[in-house]
């Protein structure tokens, strides 16, 4: 049996050298807080950054006490718990102090093996073993140190984690997949219905070659669009279950299971087990939205799920009436769209949205010859993009049955 050693024996634990608000900028080097190492675990490639630092803070950051380098580990420690993010040799960030703890110089100790024992049954029961606080779960770093691991050679972990790269490089593929779709359907709608250079547009300009464009809440938009509510063109959480009508056995997609535009798990389960959140039903086409902390970017499409899937009552169900399902999903992704409901949530720690201001929330409606030419190009991209997803679940699935195997010792790779 592999012989345990205290982490801290094995590399440094540290954090960042705090940065202050007043250091912020709108642009230059990114910094990284908790929310974005959970993308990056997540498999998000284009990060949402929010903030930034100055090259010059960050040159002085590099000469007096050293940035994140190649194979070092991050893992966010407030908040959001157990994210990790190996970095890579292209990488250039700093990031927040106590909300990510900084694991570096390890010794006898593979970093991306780490990351994955990390994740294991052994694992995971260490880092629960350091959590601190009540309302507000953390780590520390004296009590990430004290974690305990079984240590096994570094040839062995070097198997080890080669064999699990190659569902992580196969996820990562798909993933890159799934952001060339979705930037194509995003480009396509913002040349369309933003800068409205639609299919024969040069067929609606004036005796000056202009756009022919009227002034409405949304700004100017071209003769004969419409700007309507968006409960006029779809129902906002159209259907739930109760106690009487509930089935035996539902699948149930929680808050953390979904990020920006995917749902990492649907969880099986027995109806009077499930959280009393588990209460909105969706079906094939729907939106579902977070809303809590929109700023987050918690929304996915609903493509061809089992019956009986239902969705916690902190998203918002939104369910075409009238226009196809591809038009409202890339409306409701859109940067405008997210600000509008980042502008009208209330409360301080929790900001929150409610089913009110989803349906005031204004759409642009063009033609329905146009829309449908839009759907024609973009369902089939998204129904690609929800099949490369699906792959990715059954990856992960696999990946994770797995690797507490090859952790343990239970399965034993050979050259």
């Amino acid at each position: 049996m592999a012989e345990l050693i205290k982490v801290g024996e094995l590399c440094e634990i540290s954090s960042s050298k705090r940065i202050f608000a007043k250091e912020y900028q709108e642009s230059g080097i990114p910094f990284f807080r908790g929310k974005e190492v959970t993308e990056k675990y997540n498999g998000k490639l284009n990060v949402t950054t929010e903030l930034f630092i100055s090259e010059e803070k960050y040159l002085e950051l590099v000469s007096k006490f050293g940035v994140p380098q190649q194979g070092d580990m991050l893992l966010t420690s407030v908040g959001t718990l157990g994210s990790t993010y190996i970095v890579k040799g292209s990488d250039k960030f700093y990031f927040k102090d106590g909300n990510l703890t900084w694991f570096k110089n390890f010794k006898g100790l593979n970093s991306q093996y780490f990351q994955y024992w990390l994740e294991s049954p052994e694992g995971k029961g260490q880092l629960r073993k350091s959590e601190i606080g009540s309302s507000q779960s953390a780590y520390t770093i004296a009590n990430l140190k004290e974690m305990q691991i079984s240590l096994p050679s570094i040839d062995d972990q070097l198997h080890a984690v080669s064999y699990i790269e190659k569902y992580d490089n196969l996820i990562e593929n798909n993933n890159r997949r799934i952001a060339i779709l979705e930037d194509v359907a995003q480009s396509l709608y913002r040349e369309w219905f933003v800068n409205f250079r639609y299919p024969n547009h040069q067929d609606d300009l004036d005796a000056d070659g202009k756009p022919k464009l009227v002034d409405t809440p949304f700004g100017q938009i071209p003769e004969g669009w419409e700007v309507k509510r968006l409960d006029e063109v779809a129902d906002i959480n159209p259907q739930s279950i109760t106690q009487r009508n509930a089935p035996e056995k539902i699948g149930y997609i929680d808050f953390s299971s979904v990020g920006t535009g995917v749902i990492d798990e649907v969880k099986p389960m027995l109806f009077n087990e499930a959280p009393s959140r588990a209460r909105r039903v969706v079906v094939d086409g729907d939106i579902i939205w977070a809303t809590v902390r929109p700023n987050r970017k918690q929304y996915s499409f609903i493509c061809k799920p089992l019956p009986n899937t239902i969705v916690s009552t902190g998203f918002a169900v939104i369910r075409s009436k009238s226009l196809p399902e591809s038009y409202l999903y890339s409306f409701t992704t859109t940067d405008s769209f997210t600000g509008y409901l980042i502008n009208h949530a209330t409360g301080s720690a929790y900001p929150a949205v409610n089913s009110d201001i989803f349906q005031k929330a204004g759409i642009l409606v063009p033609p329905k010859n146009l829309v449908e030419k839009f759907d024609e190009f973009c369902s089939r991209a998204i129904s690609l993009s929800e099949v490369l997803k699906k792959k990715n679940a059954n990856l992960k699935q696999q990946r994770d049955m797995l690797l507490p195997k090859l952790i343990s010792g239970q399965i034993e790779l050979k050259d």
